[in-house]
Protein backbone atom coordinates (compact mmCIF):
# COMPACT_ATOMS: atom_id res chain seq x y z
CA UNK A 1 0.00 0.00 0.00
CA UNK A 2 1.61 3.49 -0.50
CA UNK A 3 1.43 6.21 1.88
CA UNK A 4 0.19 9.51 0.74
CA UNK A 5 0.76 12.96 1.52
CA UNK A 6 -1.41 16.30 1.66
CA UNK A 7 -1.33 19.61 3.95
CA UNK A 8 -4.06 21.65 4.30
CA UNK A 9 -4.69 24.64 6.65
CA UNK A 10 -4.94 23.88 10.47
CA UNK A 11 -8.22 25.88 10.62
CA UNK A 12 -9.65 22.72 8.83
CA UNK A 13 -8.82 20.23 10.97
CA UNK A 14 -12.23 19.96 12.79
CA UNK A 15 -13.01 18.48 9.23
CA UNK A 16 -10.52 15.68 9.40
CA UNK A 17 -12.08 12.05 10.32
CA UNK A 18 -8.83 11.03 12.52
CA UNK A 19 -9.44 6.81 11.55
CA UNK A 20 -9.43 7.42 7.83
CA UNK A 21 -5.61 9.06 8.35
CA UNK A 22 -2.58 7.82 10.05
CA UNK A 23 -2.37 10.30 12.92
CA UNK A 24 -4.83 10.00 15.94
CA UNK A 25 -5.67 13.62 16.63
CA UNK A 26 -4.68 17.40 16.38
CA UNK A 27 -2.53 16.82 19.05
CA UNK A 28 -0.24 14.41 16.54
CA UNK A 29 0.07 16.00 13.36
CA UNK A 30 3.19 18.26 12.35
CA UNK A 31 2.38 22.03 11.97
CA UNK A 32 4.46 24.20 9.78
CA UNK A 33 6.79 26.84 11.46
CA UNK A 34 4.16 29.18 12.16
CA UNK A 35 1.25 26.92 12.57
CA UNK A 36 -0.94 27.96 9.73
CA UNK A 37 -0.72 24.62 8.15
CA UNK A 38 -0.53 21.01 8.87
CA UNK A 39 0.65 17.60 7.28
CA UNK A 40 -1.69 14.54 6.64
CA UNK A 41 -0.91 11.09 5.61
CA UNK A 42 -2.59 8.04 4.66
CA UNK A 43 -2.65 4.37 3.34
CA UNK A 44 -4.50 3.80 0.10
CA UNK A 45 -7.10 6.01 -1.47
CA UNK A 46 -7.80 9.70 -0.84
CA UNK A 47 -9.80 9.37 2.42
CA UNK A 48 -13.76 10.29 2.52
CA UNK A 49 -13.93 13.49 4.19
CA UNK A 50 -11.11 15.24 1.31
CA UNK A 51 -14.06 17.20 -0.87
CA UNK A 52 -14.63 18.92 2.08
CA UNK A 53 -11.52 20.31 2.42
CA UNK A 54 -10.99 24.02 0.71
CA UNK A 55 -7.22 24.53 1.51
CA UNK A 56 -6.14 20.94 0.20
CA UNK A 57 -2.72 20.63 -1.33
CA UNK A 58 -1.47 17.61 -3.12
CA UNK A 59 -1.43 14.62 -2.69
CA UNK A 60 2.30 14.24 -2.59
CA UNK A 61 4.62 11.06 -2.63
CA UNK A 62 7.16 10.40 -0.04
CA UNK A 63 9.81 12.16 -1.85
CA UNK A 64 8.01 15.24 -2.27
CA UNK A 65 6.49 15.85 1.00
CA UNK A 66 10.30 15.19 2.45
CA UNK A 67 11.08 18.43 -0.05
CA UNK A 68 8.42 20.47 1.06
CA UNK A 69 9.12 19.55 4.42
CA UNK A 70 13.08 20.70 4.46
CA UNK A 71 11.69 24.29 3.27
CA UNK A 72 12.04 27.12 5.66
CA UNK A 73 8.06 27.16 5.83
CA UNK A 74 8.53 23.48 7.56
CA UNK A 75 11.61 23.73 9.28
CA UNK A 76 13.76 25.96 11.16
CA UNK A 77 17.24 25.60 12.59
CA UNK A 78 18.05 26.35 15.66
CA UNK A 79 20.47 28.82 16.52
CA UNK A 80 24.60 27.61 17.21
CA UNK A 81 24.40 27.04 20.65
CA UNK A 82 27.47 29.75 21.06
CA UNK A 83 25.35 32.27 19.06
CA UNK A 84 22.27 31.42 22.50
CA UNK A 85 25.23 32.18 25.35
CA UNK A 86 27.31 35.14 23.43
CA UNK A 87 31.01 35.97 24.67
CA UNK A 88 32.94 34.13 27.55
CA UNK A 89 32.99 36.48 30.58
Amino acid sequence: MTRSYSIIETVELCKVDFKQICETSAATIIRNVDGTKTLIKWDGPNPTFFPELTSLEGPYTNDEIKIILETEAWFKEEEEEEEELGDPI
